[in-house]
């Protein structure tokens, strides 16, 4: 599957069909918080951070998650990535630490996969 950048709301059922293509059950993707876009369809984190930099986002804002679209809205989003880890900017390991960081990437993915 091709990486794909998300700019507009798509409905859930095209991140599920997506899911299935991939790795069944999830979903790779990297969040870009300053432009509020995400890539998904990638092997791994770090190509759809290559494709978003190409377009112009700043890898600083580039946090790596696994969505599960088939669980509770409130569980499908994993923050494990290895392009979260970047001592220079305190986060030290796969999961994105801070807290309000966390947050803006639920608001965002919120934004971009809707309900039908």
């Amino acid at each position: 599957m091709d990486i794909i950048i998300i700019k507009k709301p798509i409905v859930l059922s095209e991140l599920v069909e997506i899911a299935r293509e991939q790795f069944g059950d999830l979903v790779k993707a990297v969040v870009d918080i300053d432009m509020e876009i995400m890539a998904l369809g990638g092997e791994l984190h770090a190509d759809e951070e290559a494709v978003l930099v190409q377009h112009g986002s700043k890898q600083n804002n580039l946090w790596g998650i696994n969505l599960y679209p088939e669980e509770p809205r409130e569980e499908w989003v994993e923050f494990d990535s290895f392009i979260n880890i970047r001592p220079s900017q305190s986060n030290r390991s796969r999961d994105v630490e801070n807290p309000k960081t966390r947050e803006r990437i639920i608001a965002i993915v919120n934004k971009l996969v809707i309900y039908e």
